[in-house]
């Protein structure tokens, strides 16, 4: 029997409310507007209501998703399992979906909400992305923790908040730089579009390598 190619995977992870659906439901049409075709699993511990809500607006109003390609899946426990210590309930729906989608260029995969010491088993994830809110406050990146510190990316999201929760950007981007050392970070206002097109570019780049779309190497 003929082994399904691994689809690249990229993870994202973050608190409840710090934006991860929203950053998806961003940075996916501009993605796909390149010609990558992706495919969205979104994680939760009692319910599917992220996914539906990425459904309705991926595939139902914009079309830029099959309906088919947004996949919810209630953990029914702590979100840290699904996705690092015991990742198999979602390892068995990619293996279901390389095989049966074999043009697949990207799969998204949403942790649910969680601490700053949320990760992602590298036998899930190719490419993590942890999301902080700037709501937080100010002193959020220079706490740490291991989604700050180990993240592929580390997107630093609403920014649009800071005047109304008196948080300093600069001492954010100060705080950033230093705890990541030469890690990336980026700050995202989905709001206004600010910084998607800047963390699509580093899916991109960084874990597509740029190779065009198989739907057009092909």
């Amino acid at each position: 029997m003929k082994m399904a190619q691994k689809i690249p995977r990229v993870g994202i992870g973050g608190p409840v409310g710090s934006g991860k659906s929203m950053l998806i439901e961003k940075i996916v049409p501009v993605i796909a507007a390149k010609g990558y075709r992706i495919c969205v699993i979104s994680n939760d511990v009692l319910s599917k209501e992220d996914a539906d809500r990425i459904r309705k607006n991926l595939a139902t109003d914009q079309g830029i998703l099959p309906e088919n390609m947004v996949i919810g899946i209630a953990t029914g426990g702590c979100p840290h399992t699904a996705i690092r210590e015991d990742p198999s309930m979602n390892l068995a729906v990619i293996e279901e979906i390389e095989r049966n989608n074999p043009q697949l260029d990207l799969i998204i995969l949403e942790s649910g909400g969680d601490n700053v010491m949320t990760t992602f088993s590298p036998a899930l994830a190719d490419y993590f992305i942890y999301i902080i809110d700037v709501s937080g406050g100010d002193k959020y990146p220079r706490k740490g923790g291991l989604g700050i510190e180990s993240c592929d990316l580390l997107v630093i999201n609403k920014t649009d908040l800071a005047p109304m929760v008196h948080a300093d950007l600069s001492v954010m981007d100060r705080d950033a730089r230093a705890i990541r050392k030469l890690k990336p970070y980026v700050f995202v206002n989905c709001m206004d579009g600010t910084g998607i097109e800047q963390t699509a570019k580093f899916i991109i780049e960084d874990l597509l390598f740029d190779e065009p779309p198989r739907s057009l190497a092909n």
